[in-house]
């Protein structure tokens, strides 16, 4: 089976967690740790602070995303995955930056 290559990626930190998270245009899949995002963040409040920065900017559903995440307690990883998802956005359009800096206080 082929490897899947993702166009964008990012890399997050918070305290001792870090993430790496690749995004592909899509429909919305998201998988953190060969899991689905309700499966790993069970709680509302974790997949809102995971998928803030795709609703700042206004993309929610437009990318499949694949994230790995290492270290700390789950809302640290779910802050690191916010963080790495931002920086993979950037890399799409470097005008979301404003959005995002204002919002998460870069």
């Amino acid at each position: 089976m082929a490897k899947l290559h993702y166009k964008y990626s990012g890399l997050g930190k918070r305290k001792t967690s870090i993430a790496r998270v690749y995004i592909n245009p899509g429909d919305g899949k998201f998988i953190v740790n060969k899991k689905a995002l309700e499966e790993y963040f069970p709680t509302k409040t974790l997949q809102t602070t995971v998928n803030e920065a795709f609703e700042l900017t206004g993309t929610s559903g437009k990318f499949d995303v694949n994230a790995r995440v290492v270290g700390g307690g789950v809302s640290g990883q779910a802050q690191a995955v916010r963080h790495a998802i931002s920086l993979a956005l950037l890399d799409v359009e470097g005008e979301y930056r404003s959005k995002l800096k204002s919002a998460h206080g870069w």
